[in-house]
């Protein structure tokens, strides 16, 4: 694939960014995706491997070597088709997703490896600009009904391939927009919302109805940042309506840190930051939670931490601080040991680029205020040993801090949709069910992405949604073309 000899004349070439001063100025997206010159010459990097891990490192199993050799080759609608054959959005995966099928790659194991997500970002950009993304309406219908829950990857990846199967489809949403976490939970900065839009366009041309600020379940949540609903369907009522049901809502229950203080004004969980704000920049009404001029701290040091802390660089913190009660990973990983698996290493976002002082192997213990409002932190250095934590001795110190953010990642999906359909969980509060057939102990009840499989990446819930819609179109129509 590619050119024969291209990974040793060409070396990586990593997609630009803007300059830091001005991208803090804005909430807009800041990567610059390579030309068609440079792409077809990334894409001359990719080795004719043999056996291509790239492809199983992905999600969705993307032929990579394929549309890599397309772009090489000057034949981008051709590269964009194949990528579309197994990714139903690649404008998410190719700006979110960590690119697991670069660390599979097999120039990995010493070079560096093809720059896979970047070709990617590259042919779909293409696309669009050249009006190549069409909608595909089914031929024919099947006169089947099926309900989608949840707004996010995974259910919108379902949606479409049903759709495109010729079922009619209605997707519901409990906010006021569609696109779940991916809408509201995802900076503008590193997704811009009008790609979700362009999408909708697309789908409900092939014939999915969307319907917001729907809740399904019997008692809708209390009205928060993360629920606009304004209607409450029962799952009786959806199970009398529709012939199949597809559970596909996020895994929105934060984990918490109960200690003292956490009751104190200005500690909030990460979603009620980054909601809100998303819909500041939507206009929907401006963030109640400000970083204006405070010390921000943010606890937890994955992706969604990593999102607090380019959320206030923008609104102008005075200083950000980001712990993580984990050790430093190294700073390389040691590739014959870890190779074509996803690797741990220190990764550095873009957001930790802007500006925020990182530190590990951190446990907070307890948040102090006056008046009610959060004044500072008190928290530990620990060492871990055979996978123990223990404090170290006379490490204890405090912190400033105006607003802290808990960003330790995600315990479960909603819990009153899942007993309000009475579908059998596993033991992490997760939907019960196998990713064979995707059907839970329900009759005519499916469920994919985070709500079956906890918190996950964006990828893995396009997987899980395309797979979903296979099994549930073989549920309907006895066979099903669709792929997994």
């Amino acid at each position: 694939m590619g050119k024969p000899t291209g990974f040793m004349e060409f070396k990586r070439l990593s997609e630009a960014y803007l300059p830091v001063v001005e991208r803090r100025k804005n909430y807009h997206e800041f990567v610059l995706h390579l030309n068609d010159e440079q792409a077809e010459t990334q894409g001359a990097r990719c080795m004719d491997c043999g056996i291509p891990f790239c492809t199983t490192g992905c999600p969705v199993n993307n032929i990579i070597p394929d549309w890599n050799d397309l772009v090489y080759r000057g034949n981008w609608r051709e590269a964009l088709d194949v990528l579309h054959s197994t990714n139903n959005f690649p404008e998410f995966t190719g700006r979110l997703c960590p690119a697991p099928c670069e660390a599979a790659c097999t120039l990995n194991i010493n070079n560096d490896a093809v720059g896979i997500k970047s070709i990617e970002h590259a042919i779909i950009d293409k696309g669009g600009e050249n009006g190549w993304v069409v909608p595909q309406p089914p031929e024919k219908k099947t006169g089947k009904k099926v309900a989608v829950v949840g707004s996010g990857p995974a259910g919108l990846a379902a949606a479409q391939q049903l759709a495109r199967a010729g079922h009619s489809v209605v997707v519901f949403e409990k906010n006021s927009r569609i696109g779940g976490l991916l809408r509201y939970g995802i900076p503008d900065f590193k997704l811009d919302k009008r790609l979700i839009d362009w999408r909708m366009a697309q789908m409900q041309a092939e014939g999915v109805e969307f319907r917001t600020g729907v809740f399904i379940g019997k008692n809708a949540p209390a009205k928060s940042t993360a629920n606009d609903a304004k209607q409450t369907i029962s799952p009786a009522e959806l199970l009398k309506k529709f012939d199949a049901v597809i559970l596909s809502g996020g895994a929105e229950a934060p984990r918490d840190l109960p200690l003292p203080g956490r009751e104190l004004a200005g500690v909030h969980f990460a979603l009620e930051f980054l909601i809100p704000q998303n819909k500041e920049v939507a206009g929907d009404g401006r963030n109640p939670i400000r970083a204006d001029g405070k010390h921000v701290v943010v606890i937890g040091g994955g992706d969604t931490g990593s999102d607090c802390v380019g959320t206030s660089n923008r609104h102008g913190a005075l200083s950000i601080t980001q712990f993580e009660v984990m050790p430093r990973p190294p700073d390389k990983e040691n590739k014959s040991l870890v190779w074509p698996n996803w690797p741990m290493k220190l990764r550095t976002s873009s957001s930790h680029e802007e500006g925020a002082q990182r530190d590990w192997s951190i446990a907070t213990k307890e948040f102090i205020g006056n008046n009610g409002k959060i004044e500072k932190l008190r928290a530990v250095r620990v060492e871990w040993k055979d996978g123990k934590m223990s404090e170290v001795m006379g490490s204890e110190f405090e912190m400033k801090a105006d607003l802290v953010l808990l960003a330790m990642g995600f315990v479960s999906p909603e819990q009153k949709v899942l007993d309000a359909f009475g579908v059998e969980k596993d033991a992490r509060g997760n939907i019960k069910a196998d990713t064979e057939n995707y059907r839970t102990g329900k009759d005519k009840i499916f469920a994919a992405g985070d709500m079956r499989r906890g918190q996950s990446l964006v990828v893995w819930a396009i997987r899980e949604g395309r797979q979903c819609a296979r099994s549930v179109d073989e549920f309907l129509m006895g066979s099903s073309v669709l792929p997994r």
